[in-house]
């Protein structure tokens, strides 16, 4: 289903703030700024450090449209703010991802970036979503909480520099109710 379910995924998503597509290379220059911050790093499981412009560059042009993710450059006031997409993986539900620079926190642009995603996925008939986020990072916890996933257990990261770091790992039946709460 995970083949299918990218290809039924809209290549936009409009929020009351927030316009979410396919990232451009136009994006890459706020991406690489945003991203080469130790304080986005430090969060993360798949960003090198220092982000260049180069690594910008390939994201757009290599990882986000590959086969095996579906990825958003989220927008606000026509600037690119974050990224948000989902990962897919055999045998795996998908996998809800995301990061917004430094600036943008604390001001729900994540929660309802996450919530136009996890309605989209619905809608393109997923049933489940995943998502994990390391233990210390209460307010990415606090996002997907809002976004109606539940924690389902703790384990080491799997991934990245923060490989090893104590992780949460959550879960979104979207055959619950509307709004993934059952």
């Amino acid at each position: 289903m995970s083949a299918s379910l990218k290809h039924s995924l809209p290549a936009t998503l409009a929020t009351a703030r927030l316009v979410l597509t396919a990232p451009t290379l136009a994006h890459a220059p706020a991406i690489a700024h945003l991203c080469n911050n130790p304080n986005i790093h430090r969060w993360m499981a798949r960003l090198p450090f220092p982000y260049t412009l180069e690594d910008a560059r390939f994201f757009i042009e290599t990882i986000a449209p590959g086969p095996t993710e579906h990825c958003y450059a989220v927008l606000h006031a026509d600037h690119c703010i974050g990224v948000i997409g989902l990962s897919f993986a055999a045998g795996e539900w998908p996998e809800l991802g995301y990061w917004l620079g430094e600036p943008y926190w604390g001001q729900g642009f994540a929660t309802e970036a996450a919530l136009a995603v996890v309605a989209a996925a619905r809608a393109a008939g997923a049933t489940a979503l995943r998502s994990r986020a390391l233990a210390a990072n209460a307010r990415s916890r606090h996002v997907l909480e809002k976004a109606g996933f539940r924690q389902t257990h703790a384990g080491p990261e799997p991934l990245g520099p923060n490989a090893g770091q104590p992780a949460v790992f959550l879960r979104l039946d979207l055959a619950a109710a509307p709004g993934g709460i059952a």
